[in-house]
């Protein structure tokens, strides 16, 4: 999208949050454009996704690199080279050090209601899974800011759904995938229009 702010999209596996971007900003509902998808994995299938829309890609592997902060630059330098506005996290599940002029600069969604069944090693069908054994009775996703730490950031947008009595944890990814892919888009729409203001823990829509 010529003029379009740049963003670029980090991931790790399927690609669907990647996949959704992509078919929101055809339907110019959401003013960006995807300048970069960075992979930690070079086997994701979203890797197909940023290719057939012709976008650019790279391949960022955490074992390559001797220190947090190496891996880090690995991945903020490019975005750094592209001019990107924003960094988007669709399903990267590596912890990443966030540079200091990044910050305020690197979004996420998150599959539960943070600060619930969240932090390092919940992600997909885990996160599900997690909700369905302790009993809750409503989950949803989250969106937030990212920090240095998994899941932590100050949150933009929570969105929530009840829980079933004859979900499984595939039914109750699906339905918390479905407003992922509203709230994201949504959130990243408010960022480039310049709507949204970091107030300590609390993020404002002005």
């Amino acid at each position: 999208m010529t003029n379009a702010p740049k963003i670029a999209v980090l991931i790790s596996g399927s690609g669907t949050t990647l996949r959704n971007l992509i078919r929101k900003i055809g339907r110019r509902e959401v003013d960006v454009d995807i300048r970069l998808v960075i992979s930690s994995n070079p086997s994701a299938a979203g890797l197909q996704f940023a290719k057939e829309a012709g976008i650019e890609t790279l391949i960022v592997q955490h074992g390559e690199h001797t220190s947090a902060e190496s891996f880090s630059n690995a991945i903020f330098m490019p975005c750094r080279a592209q001019d990107v506005r924003l960094v988007v996290m669709g399903g990267f599940l590596k912890h990443v050090l966030i540079p200091p002029d990044f910050v305020g600069r690197v979004m996420n969604v998150h599959p539960s209601l943070i600060p619930a069944f969240c932090g390092q090693g919940y992600y997909g069908r885990r996160v599900h899974a997690a909700v369905l054994e302790y009993g809750a009775r409503i989950s949803g996703c989250t969106v937030h800011f990212v920090d240095d730490h998994f899941d932590h950031g100050p949150i933009i947008d929570q969105r929530s759904v009840s829980v079933l009595d004859e979900d499984t944890a595939e039914t109750l990814a699906a339905r918390v995938f479905a407003l992922e892919c509203e709230a994201y888009p949504a959130a990243i729409q408010l960022f480039v229009h310049g709507r949204l203001h970091i107030d300590g823990r609390r993020v404002r829509v002005v």
